[in-house]
């Protein structure tokens, strides 16, 4: 049985984006996204955030974020982060690239996200001396979060109103967007422009697409020379199709969603069955498709050595580093995988 709980990068396509490419496969039509697939998939985000969004797809979720904050920081400006944020210890210096040197400073956060109060703290700490600091210039966060929360429309919207006031941008990684909104409840749109965002990184490839990123501009002014940057940075498609083919499909009838909500459901399914265990602490309340808990000495190993995939969350300063384990379900994780994984757990706990 496979017991995959390593990432949701490590699952497959899902079959109806998968139909998808296979037709797309079979069609000629003009390239670099002059194409209907790539039309139809614009207007469908579109449709989805219920606004005249803009929107460019690019193939990895690295690239939409260094290229969107490339969009809302000049090269000597700053952005505020959350400290174990995949754009600060994740991505190997790509927003810095992408943006031509732009400063990241990296905050401390609740349970994964940052809060106003954290916010204001830092920007209050970062007077204005010019030329010699870098000026705050964007604040991005992730939804959902690293630590597998997630930001209600209300927390967004206070951060967003700190972010204007100070004349900053507010991004989005929505890397797992679709996982946050299947948990929250609130729609596309309250989660992201209505609360004040303006740009997101919205991705596709961690639920059920094959490589499909999208970039979504709320704010029509940053959209500027995006398309000029995507081709510099070498992620203008000539075969875009199959870029707009997989968002055509992952949008359609809600399938999105649905695949989100039953990763969730894993989740919260494994979380609940480690909760059972004393010897085990959840780290993090579970709200998307991420658990986080502390297993004993030894265990981790052992349930590795017998062919469940998953890692320790090692972050920099982590008093619980190579303790704490990181579970991901996905789209495709099965009950019985999750059940397969507590019994494994269960005997290695009666038996040390």
């Amino acid at each position: 049985m496979n017991l995959n709980f390593a990432s949701d990068n490590w699952a497959g396509c899902a079959p109806e984006v998968l139909a998808a490419l296979e037709r797309a496969g079979r069609d000629t039509t003009p390239a670099y996204g002059n194409d209907d697939y790539t039309r139809r998939a614009r207007a469908a985000i579109a449709a989805v955030f219920a606004t005249d969004c803009t929107s460019h797809f690019v193939t990895t979720g690295s690239a939409a974020n260094g290229l969107a904050l490339a969009t809302a920081c000049p090269p000597y400006g700053a952005i505020l982060c959350y400290e174990a944020s995949h754009i600060q210890i994740d991505e190997c210096g790509l927003p810095e690239f992408y943006t031509g040197g732009a400063k990241l400073v990296a905050l401390p956060g609740v349970d994964g996200k940052l809060t106003p109060a954290i916010v204001e703290r830092a920007l209050a700490q970062m007077p204005e001396r010019s030329p010699h600091l870098a000026p705050p210039a964007a604040i991005s966060i992730t939804q959902g979060s690293e630590c597998g929360t997630v930001y209600t429309p209300d927390e967004v919207a206070g951060l967003a109103s700190i972010a204007h006031r100070a004349g900053l941008k507010l991004h989005m990684d929505g890397a797992r967007f679709a996982n946050a909104v299947a948990s929250t409840g609130a729609s596309p749109a309250e989660l992201t422009w209505r609360a004040g965002v303006d740009l997101l990184s919205f991705g596709g490839t961690k639920n059920g697409c094959l490589a499909a990123e999208a970039v979504v501009f709320f704010d029509p002014a940053l959209v500027r020379d995006f398309e000029y940057r995507r081709k510099r940075g070498g992620h203008l498609w000539s075969k875009m199709r199959f870029l707009g083919a997989q968002f055509e499909a992952y949008l359609e009838d809600g399938l999105w969603l649905r695949l989100a909500a039953h990763a969730n459901a894993m989740a919260l399914r494994l979380a609940r069955g480690l909760a059972e265990f004393e010897a085990i602490q959840l780290s993090y309340p579970t709200q998307i498709n991420e658990v986080f808990a502390t297993l004993p000495d030894g265990v981790a190993e052992r349930l590795q050595a017998k062919g469940a995939h998953f890692y320790p969350w090692v972050t920099p300063g982590d008093p619980a580093a190579g303790r704490m384990q990181r579970f991901v379900t996905s789209f495709a994780t099965t009950s019985e995988e999750v059940d397969r994984l507590l019994e494994l757990l269960r005997a290695e706990l009666v038996a040390h």
